[in-house]
């Protein structure tokens, strides 16, 4: 019986319910629900012959006043912009002016340094000639947001906003002190825009800071749009636009971070590379869903639209994924590439642990280029126009280069020039397969592999290249097997597949046998007979 008091229990507080639900909503005398009795009045009667109070207006529903600096809503539209809410301070209210004539920066100064936390942009472009400062530890949270409608005009050298936080500790919680979490964690900068007009003006800079958001931003005419340093931890960066800016779209100098999520955004014709790290010890980037293209001056250095370089960073580049991108342009630049990665750092260790997947990357001299890495997988994605090479990987160890399309796209201008050639030199323990090669123009062969160690090759398809589908030079302890190799219009001494020197390798010469004569086509198929009336004219 114990066991079953508790459900006992739970019928008869539901009997309770119901009877009270029944009685709330019981039809009254008339068929209408009866009303709710009115509580009794607390006010006392107005004196005999007193003139009754005239009623007091009550604002009509669902027509707010227009939020202060904001047009007043058109004729049949509920609302222009989400206001700002009235107990909400914003920078005109420091003294902002807002007219791209007037220097604001002593005014945001002031609001920030006022500790109200929330610093509203209203509409208007707003010129500054200094860096805001955002000192969190002294400030406390903070968050700088805007609709969409308001711009930051930064006149003079340095960013606009600087982030400055004091978090040593690394992304595990135990390491976080309390007056990070206090006063310090998840700072934001949401929704306006920043505009250069300065040769030295940056975006945004952040150092010491816990939980980063930046969202909705547009950034351009900059050095460089987004510029981490030094210390930084879990970094967001999402749906914004980082266009056009002289330096870096989104740069990771020399700065010891981990965890940076970058998604859902357009990082395009910046001069000195999209998403740049250099040096320092980044780990967890994660870039996925964006438009990354054209970040490269055919008069600057190589760059790259995405670029991981190690060189001399205390622990380099690793952890990253690169998912689910368009990257492209320019092919006109010295050394462009869509994705270069160069994994040894400053000791020597070679970084990596890497995944390229689902990306199509175009119109550049080299599509993807990796060097000194190892822990690389690069799957499912869509290659063309790669001017010099589609793939080029050197003295990297544990590769995996899965189903990905290699292409030519010859109805893109300057398709049919594009050599797409696809090259692994020192490299080992390598896994080629599932490539699908096609029409690669000028070089030794379709697929070269030049003093590699311990690969395999499996399930290739390799068409229509000038030279010879794979060639294998000074390779040893590899095998080749189950690949589909042939040239349409192939010379008699063409040869499927090439081994220069090398040693202890298996290519299975029953994989490439002559073509055979072209059978007849079949007699078509009669056509399906009608489903529910729906024929050929359906």
């Amino acid at each position: 019986m114990r066991r079953l008091w508790p459900w006992a229990l739970a019928a008869a507080l539901a009997a309770v319910a119901v009877t009270v639900l029944v009685a709330v909503i019981a039809p009254g005398p008339g068929g209408e629900a009866a009303p709710d009795p009115e509580p009794p009045s607390t006010e006392a009667p107005p004196p005999e012959g007193a003139a009754p109070a005239p009623d007091t207006p009550v604002p009509a529903p669902d027509t707010p006043a227009p939020a202060p600096d904001m047009p007043a809503p058109a004729p049949g539209v509920t609302s222009v912009a989400p206001p700002v809410p009235p107990s909400v301070r914003t920078v005109r209210d420091f003294g902002a002016v807002g007219d791209a004539a007037a220097d604001d920066t002593a005014a945001f100064q002031k609001a920030v340094d006022a500790g109200v936390g929330d610093i509203v942009l209203p509409r208007g472009r707003y010129r500054l000639t200094r860096p805001v400062v955002i000192d969190l530890n002294r400030v406390g949270p903070t968050a700088v947001w805007g609709t969409g409608t308001a711009t930051l005009v930064m006149a003079g050298p340095g960013p606009a906003l600087r982030f400055i936080g004091t978090h040593e500790g690394t992304a595990a919680p135990r390491t976080v002190k309390p007056n990070v979490w206090e006063r310090q964690r998840s700072p934001a900068a949401v929704g306006f825009e920043i505009v250069g007009a300065h040769a030295d003006a940056c975006g945004i800079e952040a150092a010491g800071t816990m939980q980063l958001t930046l969202d909705r931003l547009t950034i351009r005419k900059t050095l460089h749009a987004v510029h981490l340093v030094k210390r930084n931890r879990n970094v967001i960066v999402t749906a914004c636009h980082l266009y056009e800016n002289r330096g870096v779209g989104l740069f990771l100098d020399d700065v010891d971070l981990h965890q940076i999520n970058v998604t859902g955004s357009h990082i395009s014709y910046n001069g000195g590379g999209g998403i740049v790290v250099r040096a320092g010890n980044v780990r967890n980037l994660q870039v996925t869903g964006c438009d990354i293209e054209g970040n490269m001056d055919a008069d600057g250095p190589p760059t790259a639209n995405v670029l991981l370089d190690s060189t001399g960073g205390k622990g380099g580049s690793g952890e990253v994924a690169i998912v689910g991108c368009t990257l492209q342009h320019a092919n006109s630049a010295p050394g462009s590439a869509n994705v270069r990665i160069i994994g040894r750092d400053a000791g020597g260790v070679v970084r990596g642990n890497i995944l390229i997947a689902d990306n199509v990357l175009s119109d550049v001299q080299v599509n993807v280029q990796i060097a000194k890495a190892r822990g690389v997988s690069i799957v499912g994605n869509t290659f063309w126009k790669g001017f010099a090479h589609n793939l080029l990987v050197e003295d990297t160890q544990g590769l995996v280069v899965g189903p990905n399309l290699f292409d030519r796209a010859p109805s893109y201008q300057g398709g049919e020039t594009s050599a797409n050639a696809i090259l692994l030199r020192r490299c080992a323990d390598a896994t080629l397969t599932g490539l699908h090669v096609t029409d690669v123009r000028g070089g030794p062969a379709g697929v070269v592999l030049q003093d590699c160690w311990r690969c395999n090759l499996s399930g290739l398809t390799i068409l229509d290249c000038d030279g010879p589908g794979l060639l294998l030079r000074n390779v040893s302890d590899s095998r080749v097997s189950g690949c589909l190799i042939r040239r349409g219009d192939a010379p008699k001494d063409w040869a499927p597949v090439v081994v220069v020197g090398g040693e202890g390798n298996t290519v299975q010469p029953d994989l490439f046998p002559p073509l055979p004569p072209p059978s007849p086509l079949p007699a078509a198929p009669p056509p399906l007979p009608a489903v529910d009336g729906q024929g050929d004219g359906g």
